[in-house]
């Protein structure tokens, strides 16, 4: 495993660290624990040793922080642990985000994972007037000196907020969807990051699977799953699923990659390529079963990919996607 700083946290994270969204079962699957378990603890074994959940994750939200927490007291290695709050607001509104209601879910999320301190604790995606009120940020300087937290970061939806989320001197890491079907963060984005030395998580790494190469037209999604109920944005942000593209055109622009890198492992190139950009400290891939850990972490054994290689990707973004996304998030 390499390991990168995540920014002004100091912490050294693993490259390939894990998102827990589906780690107690596929998207709208009933949690299993068992299953969680070993997932978690295969990660572990490998090296990882960042893993990023939030207080809505699991069939009932703070299932998957609850698997997080009986995770750590199995490991006497340092796992690093973030969570996320704000989403469990309903209605999930600007005027609904009260330092006392964040102050609340920080409190339940230490009582799930029985934890003491959180590493990173991220505001889940809140809506844009959020970020202009400097009253929501402060609350988490207080947690700090209280001893709950050790470090602030934001999940955002879109590169203007990671703009102006980064503004605020405590946030330490953004965690922004960035994958070769969303690839404006890599502009103007990483070089503000970088500049105030705010850590990267790169989210959605994959395109909720897309960039597996393992989809066709005639690939099917349960019920619950949100590839097949919010492809439109029916039920949160559209950008969350399948990085907002059109299911049929996401398959053809995939068909373009797979002729790039034929014989290659798609998934395994796809991580590989946001791990070229220097200022992402880790990607956060999900996984639903442990042999999709030890895929992921596959990644790791190709070597980085060439000037043209990376080249030959912007063009087809450029060619196929970018007229699509590129001004929405």
């Amino acid at each position: 495993m390499n390991y990168r700083t995540l920014g002004k946290t100091g912490i050294n994270v693993s490259e390939i660290s894990l998102g827990t969204w589906q780690v107690g079962g596929k998207w709208g699957e009933r949690f299993d624990f068992a299953n969680a378990e070993r997932i978690l603890n295969l990660a572990a074994d490998k090296g990882v040793n960042f893993f990023d959940t939030a207080d809505v994750y699991g069939e009932i939200a703070g299932q998957s922080e609850k698997a997080i927490g009986n995770f750590i007291k199995q490991r006497s290695e340092k796992i690093y642990v973030a969570t996320k709050c704000g989403r469990k607001l309903n209605p999930h509104s600007n005027e609904a985000y009260t330092p006392k209601a964040l102050r609340g879910f920080v409190e339940d999320s230490l009582r799930n994972m029985g934890l003491e301190n959180i590493d990173l604790i991220q505001l889940h995606c809140p809506p844009p007037e959020v970020y202009y009120r400097p009253e929501i940020f402060e609350l988490f300087d207080k947690l700090k000196s209280e001893g709950k937290i050790a470090h602030l970061g934001v999940s955002v939806q879109k590169v203007e907020e990671g703009l102006k989320a980064i503004e605020f001197e405590n946030v330490t890491t953004v965690q922004i969807i960035f994958n070769m079907f969303r690839q404006r963060p890599s502009e103007l984005f990483f070089e503000q990051a970088q500049k105030r030395n705010v850590g990267i998580l790169a989210r959605v790494p994959l395109a909720s699977g897309l960039l597996t190469g393992k989809f066709t037209s005639s690939t099917t999604f349960s019920a619950g799953d949100h590839r097949n109920f919010n492809r439109n944005g029916e039920a949160f942000d559209k950008g969350e699923t399948f990085a907002g593209i059109d299911y049929s055109t996401g398959l053809k622009a995939v068909e373009g990659l797979k002729a790039m890198f034929a014989g290659k492992d798609l998934a395994h190139v796809a991580l590989r390529w946001a791990l070229m950009f220097p200022a992402v400290s880790c990607v956060i891939p999900g996984a639903s079963k442990p042999e999709q850990v030890l895929a992921n972490l596959k990644a790791l054994e190709i070597p980085g990919l060439s000037d043209s290689d990376m080249k030959s990707i912007r063009n087809l973004y450029n060619n196929t996607i970018k007229h699509l996304v590129h001004h929405l998030w």
